[in-house]
């Protein structure tokens, strides 16, 4: 018998506030009453978290329509902070329960340990705090998605001129690089002003939890129980020391093809070969129904979530105006059929997005019928592991897309490359935020020093001439979304980067027991720690040096041939 009725209309909290009463004045008197009041607590949370998630998917669809702003704003400017009282006083309900201590360790322990992180992060003065901080984290979106590049009496998104780069024609590619940063740079005051708003609220966020700095309690409120700041930096160095010579050598390399005597920022991402720019579909129908094909290959099944996805309508691809930047997979617990939603304009790119976001869904389905929603909400070591793996072993199958070898061929090197270029990226951005939130009264003009410095320390300076694009150089940064919304989500994609070369080299030796041991890896869904999962998968979590130089090793069989 379910707590919630079948249908609920969530108009404001006070549609919510029965379910939450309940819930806390409940008496839990056994092991067993226990178990049943967090069934019924995660079918509320299943009930309140989809709700959000449609407002969410909507308000990036349609970012000019009032309603659906409105909707979104009003969950979490209202709605939200009313329930966050009750959810600490939950959490603190179920941490007291002597019954707690009757829980099976496996796999109560991922979850309990969770709470009581959440129970020392809580604090009353930061509610609204939080509501501010997330209307101003949407901010980014509307902004950006204005943006648009003029091109033979059409608009373009960004995103849409931004194919542009890869055209063979040298001019074309400059013209473009300079109109699509001439757009981002006329927004880059309001940018600058938007984020340092950003990091002196969550810095205040910070402090009224007892923290020096937004950082380190962002690390606690993300839940890294696996690994440590220290950590990350060790990451950054091993990145630096093993895979950002290779990047480079692979940039000198593309030079030398390329016939130039120096590579312009507008010279990385044409095809080295001469050939036109790479389109894996004739239109968006055409894409979904490969990958599916793609996917079933694999298993069987990883085709079957894909065409439910297609049939429920959970697949907004296409790039078109008033559209938010970007691309997820938006996991929808209750319905049990998560959401797709992308910039697509035919380019290599798309294919790319298209399998990872499919690994994404993949891993929502696989866990969807887990006993409670926190075990469904995995951590982003693991989710993107899922995403980066798919991107790699459904190239196996790439000659759907490409039937033509040549085609096919540029298309997997150009895959493998980005798998290495975009490592000591993810080091910038991460390294750049450590230094942000330690530093949190820096000035604008040392923001751009020190984005700076960290660039040209994973990029070095010898291999991409800047010359006469120093400003756009020094607010490249600005592009990355994920620093204005989802502060510190991205060292996963790293930590995942090595994640999935390991999948794939398993695949590479044997492909059936590669897929099984991914299922396996993806379906325990956040019941073990990350090195469990991990473990699970076939592969280490491990970010040392040894381990990078390893998988480096392995990746030279496959570039700079």
């Amino acid at each position: 018998m379910s707590f919630l009725p079948k249908t609920v209309v969530i108009n404001s909290f006070d549609d919510l506030k029965p379910y939450f009463d309940d819930l806390l004045s409940r008496k839990i008197n056994s092991v067993t009453t226990l178990q049943q009041w967090l069934t019924d607590r995660s079918e509320l949370s299943e009930a309140v978290e989809e709700d959000m998630a449609w407002r969410y998917i909507n308000t990036n669809c349609h970012t000019h329509n009032k309603d659906y702003q409105t909707a979104f704003s009003t969950f979490i400017s209202d709605i939200l902070p009313q329930i966050e009282p009750y959810e600490n006083k939950l959490n603190k309900k179920l941490i007291d329960s002597p019954a707690i201590n009757e829980l099976p360790k496996d796999p109560y322990h991922i979850l309990i340990r969770s709470i009581k992180k959440q129970i020392e992060l809580f604090r009353k003065e930061n509610i609204p705090l939080l509501a501010e901080m997330r209307q101003l984290e949407q901010e980014y979106g509307s902004i950006v998605s204005k943006l648009t590049v003029s091109h033979n009496d059409e608009e373009l998104t960004l995103q849409q001129a931004a194919n542009f780069l890869h055209d063979t024609d040298r001019k074309i590619r400059q013209e473009f690089f300079v109109k699509i940063n001439e757009k981002r740079l006329s927004v880059k005051d309001t940018l600058d002003e938007l984020y340092t708003k950003l990091i002196r609220l969550r810095t205040q966020i910070a402090k009224n939890a007892g923290y020096d700095n937004y950082r380190d309690y962002k690390f606690d409120e993300m839940g890294r129980f696996d690994y440590t700041v220290n950590d990350c930096e060790t990451f950054h160095t091993s990145v630096r020391n093993e895979v950002v010579p290779l990047v480079s050598a692979m940039l000198l390399q593309r030079k030398k093809k390329l016939g130039l005597d120096t590579l312009k920022p507008w010279d990385l991402d044409v095809d080295t070969s001469g050939k036109p720019p790479l389109h894996p579909y004739k239109d968006i129908n055409d894409l979904i129904d490969n990958t599916i094909t793609c996917f079933s290959k694999l298993d069987t099944e990883f085709g079957t979530f894909l065409k439910t996805m297609k049939e429920m309508g959970h697949l907004d691809l296409e790039s078109r105006k008033n559209k938010a930047p970007g691309g997820f997979n938006y996991p929808l617990y209750k319905t049990g059929v998560p959401f797709i939603f992308g910039n697509f304009t035919n380019s290599l790119r798309d294919l790319e997005t298209m399998v990872h976001e499919g690994g994404h869904a993949i891993h929502s389905f696989l866990t969807k019928d887990l006993p409670l929603v926190e075990f469904k909400e995995f951590p982003s070591e693991v989710a993107e592991l899922a995403s980066m793996s798919m991107e790699l072993i459904s190239m196996a199958h790439w000659n759907l897309f490409f039937p033509d070898e040549n085609d096919l061929q540029r298309a997997k090197q150009t895959q493998l490359e980005g798998v290495l270029k975009v490592l000591p990226w993810i080091m910038t951005i991460d390294k750049f935020q450590h230094w942000i939130y330690t530093h949190p009264e820096h000035s604008v003009a040392e923001r751009e020093a020190k984005w700076l410095a960290i660039y040209e320390e994973f990029h070095p300076a010898g291999t991409v001439d800047w010359t006469d694009f120093d400003r756009e150089k020094a607010n490249i940064w600005q592009k990355q979304l994920h620093l204005f919304e989802v502060p510190f989500y991205y060292i996963e994609y790293g930590f995942s980067q090595l994640g999935a070369i390991a999948v794939w080299k398993n695949f590479t030796g044997n492909p059936k027991k590669a897929i099984e041991q991914y299922r396996k890896g993806l379906s325990l869904g956040y019941t073990k720690t990350i090195p469990e999962i991990y473990a699970a998968a076939g592969i280490k979590f491990d970010f040392s040096q040894e381990y990078i130089h390893k998988l480096m090793a392995f990746m030279q069989l496959f570039i700079l041939q």
